[in-house]
């Protein structure tokens, strides 16, 4: 029997028979690239952000942690049986949701919020990887049944307790930006699984009817927060700083950028949190509207790349683990991009990839890494690009 017989015959038994040569070929090397090349201009954008050279250690740290996360997602590409992460993801997602109960009891406090354990060698943000173990959590119970009729309301007890569990504990940190995010993709998830219409514009419904007594359980930053979304100059030096001065970044940049380390904004220090939540700032003042449509452009091929790889899912699983990674990439995209142009509230979502930090890189890293693994043991035969 040929090797490619062979290679046709372990995909279709759904055994872990790929060599690893074979494994290797199948690996997204477009993905990789574009993953590269994101953060390689990400890491001249956050010298640039933290002042040059003299806190070079930012943009090392943050290079080690690509290095890092590059290990991470060949790995779990790679190796291990085809279905072992199928068969672990309710264990996955119950010890991050135990570690978010640990963090709700003794987490580590930050910038006034419990949102970290602190583990010596790292800070560890149990959230973000709420974030990937929920996706799988969602896609395990959504493979395991059949809706051939779709999914209505009396299906719905189970995924909505796997949702607001950790959504509840995360609100309570608090963290509204992350909250959001999983019930988002949650519900991406469920739709992607067969939600019927009827009842997807019910729950839409329900979430809209629910949104006053929301209201009431913010904190008072956080309803401050969206206020100035609509009238910042109410609050120039308080609520509405940032969107002010990230707005006046982006709009000095112009079409073609004032150049590298040349903006005013973000070198005379008027930008707040310039490396992190409003790095996007600092590339629109030095690179202007059209190093923003690159960037912009890289995303949306990751993107496409992604749910590429979905429609070569060779079960339900692997297709609703891409759709709700996919989801998780592009929204935490759409909600930086838009709160740092004043399009949506301030609410601390990390630009993927390109803001400092470890535990979100990490997060998205480890997504890829599913994601391509997805692309390996797709239902394709030969090389995927």
């Amino acid at each position: 029997m040929s090797a490619a017989s062979e290679e046709k015959n372990a995909l279709l038994l759904g055994t872990n028979k790929l060599a690893l040569q074979d494994r290797l070929s199948r690996f997204p090397t477009s993905l990789l690239l574009l993953l590269t090349i994101l953060t390689l201009g990400g890491l001249f954008v956050l010298y640039s952000a933290v002042g040059g050279s003299g806190n070079g250690d930012y943009v090392w740290r943050q290079a080690a942690r690509f290095g890092v996360g590059l290990a991470l997602m060949f790995s779990i590409a790679m190796f291990g049986g085809e279905k072992i992460y199928r068969r672990y993801a309710y264990l996955l997602y119950a010890i991050a949701l135990l570690l978010l109960i640990v963090v709700f009891l003794t987490g580590s406090i930050g910038m006034g919020a419990r949102r970290w354990l602190a583990l010596g060698f790292l800070n560890l943000q149990p959230s973000e990887l709420m974030k990937v173990t929920m996706v799988l959590a969602l896609a395990r119970y959504f493979h395991d049944r059949s809706f051939s009729q779709g999914i209505g309301f009396t299906n719905l007890f189970v995924p909505l307790l796997m949702i607001l569990l950790p959504t509840a504990l995360i609100i309570k940190q608090p963290d509204l930006g992350t909250s959001i995010l999983l019930v988002a993709v949650g519900m991406v998830v469920i739709v992607a699984a067969g939600l019927k219409w009827k009842v997807f514009i019910a729950v839409l419904s329900m979430i809209a009817a629910s949104l006053p007594l929301g209201w009431n359980m913010m904190h008072e930053y956080q309803r401050r927060r969206i206020l100035t979304l609509f009238s910042p100059e109410k609050d120039p030096l308080g609520a509405g700083y940032h969107i002010i001065q990230s707005k006046i970044a982006i709009g000095s940049g112009g079409i073609f950028g004032k150049g590298f380390m040349a903006g005013s904004q973000s070198q005379l220090n008027f930008l707040p949190e310039r490396h992190t939540d409003f790095i996007f700032s600092v590339l629109a003042e030095e690179w202007g509207f059209v190093g923003g449509l690159l960037l912009l452009s890289i995303y949306c091929l990751i993107i496409l790349r992604t749910l590429i790889i979905a429609t070569m899912a060779s079960d339900r699983f692997g297709l609703l683990t891409v759709v709700g990674l996919t989801a998780l990439f592009g929204f935490q995209v759409l909600v930086n991009m838009g709160m740092v142009i004043g399009l949506l509230p301030v609410v601390g979502i990390p630009l993927p990839m390109i803001s400092y930090g470890g535990s979100s890189m990490l997060t998205l890293m480890i997504a890829m890494g599913l994601m391509a693994r997805v692309s390996i043991y797709s239902k394709q035969h030969g090389r995927t690009i």
